[in-house]
């Protein structure tokens, strides 16, 4: 069964579609939407975020095992099962059908029509009349194909319906008013069946259907692109004399226009950005200097025997006021299969755990074999807090393990220690052999 982090921001429709996917399926779905999981504008286009999807977009899945997707459609496939996915060859061929009719005859004139009413695209008259018709188009098709039919493909709840229901959603909860919505009566009474389900209801909440067509607001444009319009003004300040000045004020206006329609996925990603804005702030610098310096402990882990240098060094020079250490175990060992996947988890986790190296340490260690392994490993923190809640990106993972503080001056501290960082004991906590180790430094 699939499980991992769906990166996305908040109430994006496309990541609608692979949330209620895994309602269906059972897939263990964690989602990072907002700070300090995961910040749009500022976790997307991190070197480690881009390393895995290089457009930078969301939605994105990265799995515990390491496997990673970018594209909506292809994270709500990888997390639905067989039934949502269509069980013959036709069945799946419709499915895929009705997907590719959602992106290519649904999603372009609704986001035409309904974004200026949003306040996150300019309104253009034409263009806007030209969606009404296209969605009427569309609304006939799926009127027509659901005059017999309770479900797009089949008789339940299938891809093709989710993927399709959630690209009308902000046509529903925004434009489609009563009269405009009744010569299409089947596609409502599909509409409102879908969304009504237990799985749709979990993700999508209660969807109300408007009871009048929103309008386009131009001082709630105004008020959502204050960014936009700043830079250019700034620009322009010095240049005001320059005779070709007011010339180009047109052309730029021109060029937001051919811009704005083809430009679906970056509009949607606006509404994300507005609530996105503060700078990280380093999240230890409320704590005293510390006398321990972690990059000398880690140049002599790294370079010089670890028993007989590195963990005297350690011990010598380690600050229990200043630095705390934990013992963490992954709670979930019998979703552990291959040992090679199960590495990828824990190098998944280090991965996003980047912003951390500078005031973290970590040993951690598989145990055991494929179909029968454990992981668990000490971690140096600054403080005396746990630091994942700390900041942005640094609690994706964590909740996946279970935390203990250790006493630095136990004697079950210094085993530990001693084990973890030499990748060699008996490690009697354990009851598995050791099967390879990895170090976050």
């Amino acid at each position: 069964m699939a499980a991992g982090t769906l990166y996305t921001y908040p109430e994006n429709w496309r990541a609608f579609k692979a949330q209620i996917a895994a309602q269906y399926s059972g897939a263990r779905l964690k989602v990072a939407s907002s700070a300090p999981a995961f910040t749009f504008g500022q976790t997307n286009r991190t070197p480690a975020f881009l390393s895995n999807f290089p457009l930078g977009k969301v939605p994105a899945f990265q799995g515990d095992d390491g496997f990673c997707l970018f594209e909506s459609n292809a994270i709500a496939h990888y997390l639905s099962n067989e039934a949502l996915r269509g069980s013959s060859p036709q069945a799946q061929s419709q499915v895929l059908q009705w997907v590719s009719f959602a992106d290519a005859e649904i999603i372009p004139p609704a986001s035409a029509w309904v974004f200026p009413t949003l306040g996150i695209m300019q309104f253009n008259k034409q263009a806007t009349e030209q969606a009404k018709e296209e969605v009427k188009r569309v609304l006939s098709v799926l009127n027509n194909h659901l005059n017999t039919r309770t479900f797009l493909v089949g008789e339940r709840v299938s891809l093709a319906d989710i993927s399709v229901a959630c690209s009308m959603i902000w046509l529903y909860k925004q434009v489609l008013e009563p009269s405009f919505r009744q010569p299409y009566p089947n596609v409502t009474r599909w509409f409102q069946t879908c969304v009504n389900q237990p799985q749709f209801k979990t993700v999508l909440g209660e969807v109300k259907l408007c009871d009048k067509m929103a309008q386009f607001d131009p001082k709630k444009f105004s008020d959502m692109q204050p960014k936009k319009d700043a830079q250019p003004k700034k620009d322009a300040q010095p240049k005001k004399e320059k005779a070709g000045k007011e010339a180009g004020k047109p052309q730029e206006k021109k060029k937001e226009k051919k811009e704005a329609a083809p430009a679906v996925e970056e509009m949607d990603e606006c509404e994300a950005a507005l609530a996105s804005e503060p700078k990280t702030k380093d999240p230890f610098a409320h704590l005293p200097k510390s006398a321990f310096v972690m990059d000398e402990f880690k140049r002599k882990y790294s370079n010089e025997d670890t028993l007989t240098v590195a963990v005297p060094h350690f011990w010598e020079h380690f600050d229990k006021e200043g630095y705390s250490i934990w013992y963490g175990e992954y709670k979930y060992p019998e979703e552990l299969t291959m040992t090679f996947m199960s590495c990828n988890l824990i190098m998944g986790m280090f991965q996003r755990l980047d912003k951390l190296r500078k005031n973290g340490f970590a040993s951690v260690i598989l145990f055991g074999g494929n179909n029968d392994s454990s992981i668990s490993g000490i971690w140096i923190f600054r403080g005396q807090d746990l630091a994942f809640t700390l900041s942005d990106d640094w609690q994706i993972d964590y909740e996946s393990y279970a935390w203990r503080k250790l006493d630095p001056d136990s004697a079950e501290t210094k085993t530990m220690v001693k084990e973890y960082f030499a990748w060699e004991g008996e490690f009697k906590h354990v009851g598995k052999p050791f099967n390879q180790g990895k170090c976050f430094k």
